[in-house]
């Protein structure tokens, strides 16, 4: 990881934004922060080497659209975004979209700084290598038929409650096969799960 490496946090809200500043510079990471999507694709252009943190709801341009403005204008600085349990399904477009992972409100600092590290040393999503699509697809081959239709919800960024309906189950059953799929895809967030997914269907 490179000392020069730069974490641009784009959060509306001025406290969660200097929450974040604040975690991020006890780790010892170099920050800068912008209170809106459009005042941080105003220096896109002069950004150093780092990564994006941007919350997926604001006013004006949300997260979503903010992770396609960056992946045109500068496909190699990836792009976190952080989002409230409602809004998973923002979030699983954003990745689709380009962002390289999706943090959970309320959301654990390590969990995050593991993240932004993560962001930091591959520095923009590259393509997969063969030996990785056929592990993910190896994976995939394991699930049962319900466990897979449980995945392609989840992919669709529907909740488990929808999934349920749509299933003819319960939202509990859902939750079981959720922590199989998990399991089986070897996956330990919800956003690695879909990294998987997109990555196989690609």
């Amino acid at each position: 990881m490179s000392k020069a490496a730069m974490v641009y946090v784009v959060v509306d809200d001025d406290a969660a934004r200097e929450s974040l500043r604040f975690l991020l510079e006890t780790a010892h990471l170099a920050v800068r922060a912008y209170q809106s999507a459009r005042s941080f694709l105003d220096v896109l252009s002069a950004a150093d080497v780092g990564c994006v943190i941007t919350d997926v709801k604001m006013p004006e341009m949300d997260g979503l659209e903010l992770v396609r403005q960056v992946r045109r204008r500068n496909p190699e600085l990836p792009v976190i975004v952080i989002t409230g349990h409602a809004d998973v399904p923002l979030a699983v477009d954003a990745m689709k979209a380009g962002a390289v992972d999706f943090i959970e409100k309320p959301y654990d600092g390590e969990a995050l700084l593991g993240s932004v590290r993560s962001a930091l040393s591959v520095r923009g999503s590259k393509p997969p290598r063969d030996g990785e699509r056929a592990e993910i697809e190896t994976r995939l081959a394991v699930l049962t038929q319900r466990e897979r239709q449980v995945l392609d919800g989840l992919i669709a960024g529907r909740s488990n409650k929808v999934i349920a309906h749509d299933l003819g189950i319960s939202a509990r059953t859902v939750e079981i096969y959720r922590a199989n799929v998990m399991a089986k895809m070897q996956a330990t967030s919800l956003s690695q799960l879909v990294r998987m997914a997109l990555i196989a269907a690609a």
